[in-house]
């Protein structure tokens, strides 16, 4: 089914206006998936937060332009699908990382975070980063750290103080 001229706009329209706001973007090719795994990965996209587009490589590349994607638009050839996290930067990556474990005909082509063109072997490191609750659990974590030494240090002056006068008191009840 061929698209009309205001379906190309509007696909254009959404994947830009996506691709605009979203923190990072993976291209993976999919060629050989069932349409069973497909909803499975698409399932799994929209529980974490990752919009998931299949479009034409040349809706895409308008779609990037002026986004901090465009760096993408050379690797997109072949069939792909388009992911893009929207939440926290590694949700894409770690979407489609996890789901290529199970599908090895899932191919990871690009990835790009923050404007950067990163190849396919990165999608590891890209979908390692933190979530957004558990960075800022470490950094509260970070900030808590010299409030519990100084705590744990005005604790140990009484703390001492009692140790001494044990310790002279065992001794004059030994001597």
């Amino acid at each position: 089914m061929s698209l009309t001229l205001e379906d190309k706009k509007a696909i254009v329209l959404e994947v830009a206006k996506v691709a605009s706001g979203a923190l990072s973007a993976v291209a993976a090719e999919y060629r050989g998936l069932t349409v069973d795994e497909m909803t499975d990965l698409r399932r799994e996209a929209r529980n974490s937060g990752v919009y998931l587009r299949v479009v034409k490589n040349t809706l895409a590349k308008r779609a990037i332009e002026g986004t901090d994607y465009e760096c993408m638009k050379d690797s997109l050839t072949g069939p792909l699908i388009l992911a893009f996290s929207q939440d926290d930067p590694g949700g894409a990556a770690r979407v489609i990382d996890n789901f290529t474990k199970n599908h090895n005909k899932l191919i990871v082509r690009v990835v790009s975070i923050g404007g950067k063109l990163l190849g396919p072997a990165d999608i590891k490191a890209v979908a390692s980063l933190p979530t957004k609750d558990e960075a800022i659990a470490q950094l509260m974590s970070v900030m808590l750290a010299p409030v519990g030494k100084l705590a744990r240090t005005l604790n140990e002056v009484p703390g001492k103080l009692v140790r001494t006068v044990a310790a002279i008191k065992d001794q004059k009840e030994a001597g």
